[in-house]
């Protein structure tokens, strides 16, 4: 495993920010840190990168204990925080070699050139990080996080503040650098887990409420839902009366929500439904929830 956090707990006074956490990460994934603010994810972050310890609990990254072994994880994991820390007066390639000299990394002049054309940064590297946008900002943050080739890449919120067109570009950018590392996404913008995630871990008041695949999080475990669209009217007395139908629901003259038990597939009954009632269907297709729904479903009111 690339992060293993085992039953941490930690404390701000009496606030008790992380509450028995526990999960895994296995290398060369990339997973979705979710929870609402003031969850603990940027505490969760801090205390796998090394920069605030833990009151309870064992965290391990790359085989090594954040707390005994602080410099071996912190060679093996890039970090981009929330808060972009950048020195604005110097210049972007003067930037990634102050950093790299602090990482010792060898041969800085061949890695530094790598990491600016594998950010995008090639155009703007001869120019003073406070006059760039906020998107090439957010380039510099990543190729200092890269600069050292580390095997865990952390992001707290790398979208945070971007328009439309950047988010798209750092997003492929994350996609391209989660092929050959572990990368742990924080971000309060969904549609980003959906489109780049392998799991997604959700975070509430301190504690784990998910932990899982995105596609098991969206099928919903209580029921299966299709979406069907007839030529006519149908009425619902009827649809109820399909073997396996729970329930349904109208959207709008000829198109039904149809809910079974989550094994149960009713389609191959709706069609004979059809064939019974000389209906036709024009479109059926399984429906899910969004992950902003789950999202929603295990973080509110709690």
């Amino acid at each position: 495993m690339s992060i293993k956090v085992q039953n941490i707990t930690k404390y701000y006074g009496e606030q008790k920010a992380l509450d028995d956490v526990s999960f895994e990460i296995a290398k060369g994934e990339i997973v979705g840190f979710l929870g609402p603010n003031g969850a603990g994810k940027s505490t969760m972050m801090k205390i796998l990168t090394g920069y605030l310890p833990a009151n309870e609990g064992k965290v391990e990254v790359c085989g090594f204990n954040v707390a005994e072994a602080e410099l071996e994880v912190k060679n093996r994991v890039g970090y981009l925080p929330e808060q972009n820390p950048l020195y604005l007066d110097m210049f972007v390639h003067e930037y990634l070699e102050f950093v790299a000299q602090i990482h010792r990394v060898k041969d800085i002049k061949t890695k530094i050139s790598s990491i600016i054309k594998t950010v995008g940064l090639t155009l703007e590297q001869h120019k003073k990080i406070g006059a760039l946008s906020k998107g090439y900002r957010q380039r510099v943050g990543l190729a200092s996080a890269l600069i050292h080739d580390p095997e865990v890449l952390i992001l707290d919120e790398p979208t945070t503040g971007l328009d439309p067109n950047q988010i798209v570009e750092i997003r492929e950018l994350i996609k391209s650098l989660g092929k050959d590392r572990t990368v742990m996404l924080s971000t309060h913008i969904l549609r980003e887990v959906e489109a780049i995630c392998d799991k997604v871990i959700i975070i509430n008041h301190g504690s784990v409420v998910a932990n899982d695949r995105a596609g098991n999080l969206t099928g919903s475990p209580s029921k299966q839902t299709i979406k069907v669209e007839f030529d006519k009217k149908v009425e619902s007395n009827k649809l109820k009366s399909i073997p396996g139908v729970i329930d349904t629901k109208q959207v709008s003259e000829t198109v039904w929500l149809i809910g079974s038990q989550p094994d149960d597939d009713v389609r191959q009954a709706v069609f004979q439904f059809a064939v019974d009632q000389d209906l036709s269907v024009l479109t059926i297709q399984r429906e899910e929830l969004s992950l902003e729904e789950v999202f929603k479903n295990l973080t509110k009111g709690k």
